[in-house]
């Protein structure tokens, strides 16, 4: 396996979610075909809740590549199949995550995704 930039972000994504924020390895899944309006998509990282429904749903860019409104949308295409509560786009260098706020059709930026809770 090559160790691309975007894939260097991801390991150290999952690194992040399992030792900073204490999420089990066994919630996290990486890089996973989607159907989405019927084209195949991939997404880079999906953190489940315990009963299989998605928590967090992380979007990984290139060091290289800018945050930019277009790479925030991308995600939130995504989300309309998976329903994550919280949305996290990351470049290795910049991050911004935020949580969904389903029923006032909005989403609210978080400084930083929060910590696994039992």
């Amino acid at each position: 396996m090559v160790l691309t930039p975007e894939e260097w972000v991801r390991q150290h994504v999952v690194h992040y979610l399992h030792v900073d924020k204490q999420y089990p390895l066994s919630l996290i899944n990486v890089e996973k075909q989607i159907i989405l309006n019927g084209l195949k998509k991939r997404y880079d990282i999906v953190v489940f809740n315990s009963d299989g429904s998605i928590h967090i749903l992380v979007e990984c860019k290139a060091p290289h590549i800018r945050i930019t409104q277009e790479t925030f949308d991308q995600i939130a295409r995504y989300n309309f199949n998976l329903n994550a509560t919280h949305l996290m786009v990351t470049n290795g260098l910049a991050h911004y995550s935020c949580q969904m706020l389903f029923d006032e059709e909005k989403y609210r930026f978080l400084k930083e995704i929060p910590e696994f809770s039992r």
